[in-house]
Parts: C-alpha cells; structure tokens; sequence
C-alpha cells in the first residue's frame, strides 16, 4: 500500500472514530437507560429505575429495590390509582415525560413517590454529559429534585 493509502485510511479511520464518539455522548444526553435512584437523606442507593422511550413518549419503571433492608416482595400501599396495592418491582413510576423541543429537557409527564403514593410533575435533565439525571417533582411552586446516577 502507499504512503498516500496508508494516509488517507488513517484519516477514515479517525473520521469514523470521532462520529461514534458524538453519537454515544449525544445518546447518553438521554434520560433513557438503567438509573441508581439516590436517598435525599442518607446517600444510599435505592433503587434501580429503568427509562424507556415509547414513540418519544418516556416512561420509568422500578427494576431493583437496593437498599439493604429493602423488602422485596412490598407493594405500593399508599398508591391511589391504577397501581394501589401492585408490586414495587416493575411499578411504572414515571409517565408521560416528553423532549422539550430544542432542549435536553423532559417534561410534561408525572412521577409518584411509591413511599406517600403522591404524583408530582416532572421534569428530567441529564447532566454531567449524561452521567446523572436531575429529577424534579413539583406541585405548584414547591418540590424537590434528586439527582440519579446513570449505571453503565
């Protein structure tokens, strides 16, 4: 092979190498994938959640229970809708959130608290190039935001 072969297969390879790398940092700025749901208080791990994308539509469902003294087989006592007294594993937590046009925002969807059974707004933004996840429950004015962390 030539030097100008050999050259211009370098320069491919790198072109390619560099586009990859942009889809994979433009995928991860994604709410969707696997998310280690943080305790305000304590710091620990709670949960595994699992985001999904339906037709741009994301929803969130709870995979693993974590906490050390966690109860596997607990059910969502406090719930009043549609997943009163379902299983904490597989509970859908999370519906309805949709892109915000033009921005790394999700918005417009609910999540609930499976611990007080209540629903709050949601808004989710990945950060940190994707690793974590800002998760914002509100009504009205007030609310809070817990940050996820992203498991590769």
């Amino acid at each position: 092979m030539t030097n100008q072969a050999l050259a211009f297969l370098k320069r491919a390879q790198a072109a390619l190498i560099l586009i990859a790398s942009c889809g994979a940092a433009s995928a991860q700025m994604s709410p969707v994938g696997n998310w280690h749901s943080i305790d305000d208080k304590t710091g620990e791990v709670k949960s595994l959640i699992v985001i999904a994308d339906n037709g741009g539509v994301l929803k969130g469902r709870i995979d693993k229970l974590l906490r050390k003294d966690a109860d596997q087989k607990a059910v969502c006592k406090e719930c009043s809708d549609d997943r009163k007294d379902k299983p904490l594993l597989g509970l859908e937590i999370i519906r309805g959130a949709k892109q915000v046009e033009g921005k790394e925002v999700w918005e417009g969807g609910k999540i609930l608290d499976p611990e007080n059974g209540k629903e709050y707004t949601l808004r989710l933004t990945p950060v940190e190039g994707g690793k974590k996840l800002e998760v914002r429950g509100s009504i009205a004015f007030f609310g809070r935001t817990q940050t996820w962390v992203r498991v590769l």
